[in-house]
């Protein structure tokens, strides 16, 4: 679609959604105990919140990239260090959950205990970036 036919709202709107049913399968994938899994959506879902939040400040598509810290960054959404740690470790749930060389040490990472403190993580940030795009 070109920039002619941009329509942000819309836009917006579609990249929340999506991060909502990616939030609620992130949730299901915990409760069944894929815990690995669950992680590795949780980054989709802050990757298109972000992706929205980019959309709401840029007014353009975002970019094709995965990398949570960078896509924040090149968003101009304020990070404090703690935020910029959190991104990066939550950008290694998606190559860690992907690629055979890492799937396995990730999956033995991803305990409950783990993988419920991240999810608690996830959650705030979700909230946090949804009150970034209402302001």
């Amino acid at each position: 679609m070109d920039k002619e036919q941009f329509e942000k709202n819309k836009t917006i709107r579609y990249w929340l959604q999506s991060s909502d049913d990616d939030f609620e399968t992130m949730l299901v994938l915990f409760s069944n105990k894929r815990y690995n899994w669950s992680l590795f959506i949780g980054h989709l879902m802050v990757e298109k919140l972000l992706k929205a939040y980019y959309v709401k400040v840029k007014n353009e598509y975002p970019p094709l990239i995965h990398n949570l810290l960078r896509l924040a960054e090149i968003a101009n959404i304020s990070l404090d260090e703690g935020k910029k740690a959190e991104l990066a470790t939550i950008t290694a749930f998606n190559i860690q959950a992907r690629y055979d060389d890492y799937k396995m040490s990730f999956q033995n990472k991803c305990t409950q205990e783990f993988t419920e403190q991240w999810i608690d993580k996830l959650k705030e940030i979700r909230l946090w970036i949804k009150e970034q795009i209402i302001l």
